[in-house]
């Protein structure tokens, strides 16, 4: 059995595109496109490239020595924060807009929620010299402040969503209406593994990347090339499809990932889509969505803007579905909680997003020699305001 994506797009019975007519043509090009663009010798050289002397790859694969003792494992850390933009965001927009040129666009849109994926494509739309449009909820412009000025030093247009509850769902409804007025020359660089068929593919594999390195890093460090364990946290899910992407066959490595539980699956705060959703279809693909029994869409709730979508991409609802990953729900406070103890015991601020997979970490049991992998996916200078609410000085 495998768990990638088969010929109609679908990861079992999740995925497809379910689009509307006007951008039938422009999904089909792409559809069409995708593939012999990412495996042509022109596209890899300069991706390669690119991931090497402007992103900063390889991420390091740090071992994280005290928290290792704390939690009775080998725990490793890869080091995506310390890219280029400070988050995995960036491998992905930098292989979307090669496409893009390739494919002979003129104008870049996209929808961010935590604002790691707006700066990412604002990055590289300022470096390919594209105009460039980012949505973003007004909530998450409000909370996100750092990264929307970022934006705009870096020459984007950030247009706040003042509809739903102002997140990350309302800004990629209104991407979705700017690409339906403008399909000929625009290109929407999703920033997840969501939407409609190729995307959750094609971003699955722009972020493979990281699962590439970890092998050889592993085989470097402890002399074979897969982990017991993978752990990521999970939204939209590209960090987490980029972590598990070439471990996926692999029965040998559990994968574990961390949804946003937020004030608790039992409340009407979450955004735990994976355990308390149900199948519909959103944004053009077939997902676990939070929803009303008649098909309206459940606002969800994070204390991280990265997370709180109702939904999450096809390749994790087939993962939970199949039970090849353990799905755990981490809530507002035990992501703070592990912020700062990753903060304070090995000197690593995180992302809140990254925040929820190291929240992870005190659900589960693990024996002495597992070596466990989670991914830090971004760094926390965007969340600062946030953690400074909710910061205490530890008892003496």
């Amino acid at each position: 059995m495998t768990y990638n994506v088969d010929e109609n797009g679908f990861y079992g019975e999740y995925g497809g595109a379910y689009i509307p007519e006007i951008l039938y043509k422009t999904v089909e090009d792409l559809k069409k496109a995708y593939l012999p663009i990412i495996e042509s010798e022109e596209f890899k050289k300069e991706y390669r490239s690119l991931l090497a002397d402007y992103v900063g790859r390889p991420s390091p694969l740090y071992f994280a020595r005290r928290m290792s003792q704390k939690y009775g494992c080998q725990l490793y850390l890869k080091r995506e924060d310390l890219n280029h933009t400070g988050a995995h965001k960036i491998n992905n927009a930098i292989g979307q807009i090669l496409i893009a040129k390739a494919m002979g666009k003129k104008r870049i849109i996209a929808e961010t929620g935590a604002g790691q994926h707006g700066v990412a494509t604002a990055t590289v739309a300022a470096l390919m010299d594209m105009p460039c449009t980012v949505y973003m909820g007004a909530t998450d412009v409000a909370r996100q402040r750092p990264n929307v000025e970022r934006m705009k030093m870096l020459g984007a247009t950030v247009s706040p969503v003042h509809s739903g509850n102002k997140t990350l769902k309302d800004a990629t409804n209104e991407a979705i209406r700017d690409w339906c007025c403008h399909p000929a020359d625009t290109f929407y660089i999703i920033g997840s593994t969501v939407g409609p068929h190729p995307y959750p593919d094609m971003v699955a594999r722009l972020q493979s990347v990281i699962s590439e390195e970890i092998k050889w890093q592993l085989q470097e460090k402890i002399g074979r090339d897969y982990p017991d364990y993978l752990m990521a946290c999970v939204g939209g899910g590209s960090n987490a499809a980029g972590t598990i992407y070439h471990y996926l066959d692999n029965p040998k490595v559990k994968i574990v990932l961390a949804e946003a539980g937020g004030m608790g699956m039992d409340t009407d705060k979450t955004a735990a889509s994976l355990q308390i959703g149900t199948k519909g279809i959103l944004h053009g693909s077939r997902i676990k969505l939070m929803q009303t029994d008649d098909g309206q869409i459940v606002e969800p709730y994070s204390i991280s803007a990265g997370l709180d979508y109702p939904g999450t991409g096809p390749i994790h609802c087939n993962l939970y579905d199949t039970g090849r990953a353990k799905v755990l729900a981490v809530n507002d406070d035990e992501a703070l909680a592990a912020a700062f103890e990753l903060t304070r015991m090995e000197g690593i601020i995180p992302a809140l997003e990254s925040s929820h997979a190291l929240g992870a970490l005190p659900k589960m049991q693990f024996k002495a020699d597992d070596v466990v992998v989670l991914t830090v996916s971004g760094r926390g200078d965007k969340d600062m305001e946030t953690y400074l609410k909710h910061f205490s000085q530890p008892k003496e």
